[in-house]
Order: C-alpha cells, then structure tokens, then sequence
C-alpha cells in the first residue's frame, strides 16, 4: 500500500504510470467518478495487494436497518460483528425493537458471512434522543432490570444475535455505580448463555472529568464488567459545534492513553468515523448547523468546487474550504492518511480492535487500507 497526494497538473494516468498501478485500479479503489478529476491535496491510495505481516483484529461496524444491501454486502468480509442500530427499552424493562425496519435479513446475511451479529441496545426517548430518565428507571429497579434482561435473551435466541453491545450516553452522575451494576449482570447472564457484551463509552481523559456525556461512566469498573469496550473516538467536530476534525489524533491518543490506565488494551477497540461534515461560514453557536457528508462525498465537492485539500498535522485530519452562493464553507472529513493514523495508533498500543459509526456509506479505500494493516478479510 502507498498513500500518494496530488500535486498541481496529477492526472490518474500520471499517477498511474508513476507508481506502476493501472489507472483502473486507481480509480475502483479510490471510487473516483468519470472524467475522474482530482483535488489538490486529495489522499489516493495506491493499492498493489501486496499483504503486510501483522495480526488480525475485530472490527465492528454500526449499521441500521435500513442500510444498502449491496453496501452490507461489500462490507461484511471485512467485520468480526456487526452491531445493529437499535433496540430501545421502555422505563419498566420491554424491549422496543428498531425503529427503522426489520432486522431479520441483516442478521441472517451476517450469519452467512461468518460475521457475529450484535443488538444494540439504546435508551432512546420519544422524542428519538438519549433519555437518562429511562436509564435511571432500570438500572434502579430490580424488576426492571430482570425483566430487561430476560427481553434480551428471548429476542437473541428468537433472531440469532449472538451479542449485546449497551450503548448508554447522558448517565446521571449518582446512577453511575447502578449502570455499572447493571452491565455487570447482563454480562454475566449473556456468558451464562453463551453470548458477549460490550459497553460504549464517551471519550474520557481522566476519572473525575466533568460532564453528563463522563460522569456517570467508570472506565475501570466497567472494563472489568464488561467482554470488551468500544471507546467512542470522534465528535470532537459534530453537528452544532465549531468546525474543526471529527477524531483529531493527538485528542484520541489523549483517551486512549486514560483508557489503558483502566483497562487491558486487549479488551478495548478504537472508536473510528466513517463522515465528515461540512460547515457554512461564519460559525455562529446555537445557529450554524453542519451537514453531515461521506467521505467520497467531501472529495467530490473539493472536486467540483475547485478547492485545494490540506491536511492538519496536529489533528492528521484533512480539511478544505470553499465558497458557494456567496456562503464560505469548512469542510472535515477522513481520508486514507487520517485513517492511517489511527491503525498506527491501534498497533502501537496493541488495542483488541476498532469500532465504525457507521457503515451505512461505503468507503472502499479504508477497507482495503484496513486490509493491509491486519489480515482481516475473511
């Protein structure tokens, strides 16, 4: 694998004749679409399918019901377990199955790929956001608990996941020891069956950080409760903040590093996005509202735009502005060197695997950048 970045005049045959790899090949893994012009600064990788000796990891990816069958399908190869997004849970413990469609056919085409279908299980209000009111309901109440568990059980053995993954945010700081005691027994009672569990948790930097998204999560406690934990690793630039990177590096190594204080590396996997979002200008808090784009997406408009792609070294994120109808745009994304990065980072402190949100847009260059890292196409 080489990662090369266009210069002023690169055509794809030029690039081709410089590397020794067909411009057709260039341009399926790149997913570069006809008269396939490129950006300034654009991150191509030059894939020769030569594999690099490493170990294999897990890799899991987010996925809704209402996810392309063809992008599933291109995808599964390269998972260990699929996560499906999500179940919900009422304040006395019933189970709310996926609001977006059935899931039976994600998990049956899983199956067939050799891939461990996963349940999500979220506390999700009526009004489609994380409620702690719910969480707080059952992590409280045995009954509830009880009656939540068994609800998973019978829908895993009904449908054939073979996991459960307990992604909580906005935890109540005084029912942060009730929702470690919580996860504790669903793990317990999930291995008692045969199945594992995992826990997301927000990107902490030290025990006592401050913060609904922080407080009301104990990395060690929960590590030790838990099979594994993904660590949710972006969102530093989100939908109605600053523009900025949404996984910058030196942020992520700053959690990883806490995270290893409280918990084996082999039992946690790197959070990773599969986005970028673009930014109309000026920022104004509370009012501009980013518009979330896919990665082949970002370069296109850099395309179209005519805009020069730069790469933040702090943040190793690439980054381009442009103008539109008289409005400036910022755009952060993932491209083949941000993800470089963080496979580096996953090899240097020997973590158990990485995590995507989401897999719903197809990213051709990762997987096979992935690939190339860790042996782990099935």
């Amino acid at each position: 694998m080489e990662i090369y970045v266009v210069k002023t005049g690169d055509t794809v045959d030029r690039i081709a004749e410089e590397t020794g790899v067909g411009a057709e090949q260039i341009i399926y893994d790149n997913q570069l679409v006809y008269p396939y012009e490129l950006a300034v600064g654009q991150a191509l990788l030059i894939n020769d399918y030569v594999r690099n000796a490493s170990r294999a990891i897990s890799v899991s990816g987010y996925a809704y019901p209402f996810i392309s069958r063809w992008v599933l399908e291109q995808t599964l190869p390269y998972l260990s377990e699929l996560p499906v997004f999500s179940y919900g849970f009422t304040s006395d413990g019933e189970l709310i199955p996926p609001e977006y469609g059935d899931d039976m056919w994600m998990i049956e085409l899983a199956l067939r790929s050799g891939t461990r279908p996963v349940l999500t299980l979220t506390p999700f209000g009526a009004d489609g956001n994380f409620n702690n009111q719910l969480i707080h309901s059952v992590v409280n109440e045995e009954a509830y608990r009880e009656n939540l568990i068994d609800n998973l059980l019978r829908t895993m053995e009904e449908k054939g996941y073979q996991g459960v993954d307990i992604d909580f945010e906005y935890i109540l700081a005084k029912d942060r020891d009730a929702f470690t005691a919580f996860v504790r027994q669903v793990a317990e009672t999930m291995r008692s069956y045969g199945y594992h569990t995992s826990v997301a948790l927000a990107p902490k930097t030290s025990s006592d950080q401050k913060g609904l998204l922080y407080e009301g999560k104990d990395y060690q406690a929960l590590g030790e409760a838990a099979d594994h934990v993904l660590l949710m690793t972006y969102e530093w630039g989100y939908t109605y903040g600053p523009p900025m990177a949404v996984a910058p590096i030196d942020q992520v190594r700053r959690v990883v590093e806490y995270a290893l204080t409280q918990i084996p590396g082999e039992k946690i996997n790197l959070g990773i996005p599969n986005y970028g979002y673009d930014w109309p200008l000026p920022y104004e808090r509370g009012v501009t509202k980013a518009a979330t784009i896919n990665n082949v997406q970002a370069v296109r408009i850099a395309v179209e735009q005519g805009a020069e792609i730069r790469f933040n070294e702090l943040a190793q994120s690439p980054y381009f502005t442009y103008v539109d109808n008289g409005t400036e745009h910022e755009v952060w994304f993932e491209d083949v060197r941000s993800l470089q990065a963080k496979f580096d980072l996953i090899k240097e402190y020997g973590l158990r695997g990485c995590g995507y949100w989401q897999i719903m847009q197809w990213f051709r260059a990762n997987w096979l950048l992935l690939y190339s890292q860790f042996y782990i196409l099935k």
